[in-house]
Formats: C-alpha cells, structure tokens, sequence
C-alpha cells in the first residue's frame, strides 16, 4: 500500500510559495487566451459577412499560441507539474525523489538557458538583417525577442524548483540513509 506521501500531489492544493508570485503566468494565460479567442472570433465573422479574411490573424494567432506554450511552460516548471516518468520520479524513498526532482529541474533550467542564448542570437540576426514578418510586414524581432525571455523566465522557475526540492523534508516525510 502506498502511504499518503507517496500519492501525487493534489491539483486543487494551493501552490507552494514562490519568489515570483505564479500569477503572473496565470494572469498571462488568460490574457493571451483572450486575445486568441477575440482575434480568431472576429475573423470568422468578418469571413462569414465578406468572404474575406483578415490575412494578419494567422500571424498573431501562431505567436500568440507559442507565447502561450511558453508561458504555460513556466506554470507547469514553478508548479513541478512538467513532464516526468512519474512511476520512476515518484518511486522510492523520500531522499531520492528529491534528488531525482533536483536533478530534473536542473536539466530544465539548463535546457532553457541553453535555449534562451541560442534564441537571442536568432532575435539578433532578425534585427541585424531587417527581417520583417510575412502578412503584416512588421520587424520579424517583435515575435522572436519573446523565445529567449520566455526561455530566461522557465530557467528562472526551474532553478527555483531546484532550491525548493532542495529543502529539508517536511514533517512525517520519510527520511533516506
């Protein structure tokens, strides 16, 4: 039998206190899901009345939804709901999903700061060349400057997950040899 401490946590517990409060990707989830539901509703009904169509939609619907990826991204790291091999990261003795949680956020943050240099020098390269974006013909750098930030601020929560997982164990946690 599995004890209480074993079972995943509960989805309705209230989040653990973080540097940075999490309602900034909430607040931003919602934002951008707005903008995404207000710019696809107009084109439909621009479409149904003209048989036209907004041609930008598509352009800031596409980076609207990967903002929103990254944004959510960074919910699910400071919320250590990511991604994982759970029968493996939640098995075993309290000591080692710690260790195994450590080192997970660890990679995550490292995957993103990785991912965040690498995007600035694509964010660079748009400005240096001038490129600009295909429908709307806007500088090219509006779009791509928002990977290498949303990238700092998912390495940012991974390494505050890191520090988090890091803690003593809280009280009735079972404690490793």
């Amino acid at each position: 039998m599995s004890s209480p401490s074993e079972l995943p946590p509960d989805p309705a517990a209230p989040d653990e206190q973080t540097a940075v409060p999490l309602k900034i990707e909430d607040w931003l989830t919602v934002a951008v899901m707005a903008a995404l539901a207000l710019i696809t509703f107009a084109n439909v009904v621009v479409r149904y009345f003209t048989d036209q169509s907004f041609a930008w939609t598509e352009e800031i619907s596409v980076f609207l939804m990967i903002v929103l990826a990254l944004v959510a991204g960074s919910a699910a790291v400071a919320r250590n709901r990511h991604i994982r091999i759970e029968a493996f990261a939640d098995a075993g003795p309290a000591w080692r999903r710690r260790a195994l949680a450590r080192f997970g956020a660890l990679m995550v943050a490292l995957l993103f700061a990785i991912m965040a240099v690498l995007s600035a020098r694509v964010v660079w390269d748009h400005i240096q060349w001038e490129e600009t974006s295909p429908a709307i013909g806007v500088p090219q750098w509006w779009y791509s400057i928002w990977l290498p930030l949303l990238s700092v601020a998912i390495a940012g929560r991974a390494i505050g997950l890191f520090i988090r997982a890091g803690r003593a164990p809280r009280d009735g946690e079972e404690h490793g040899r």
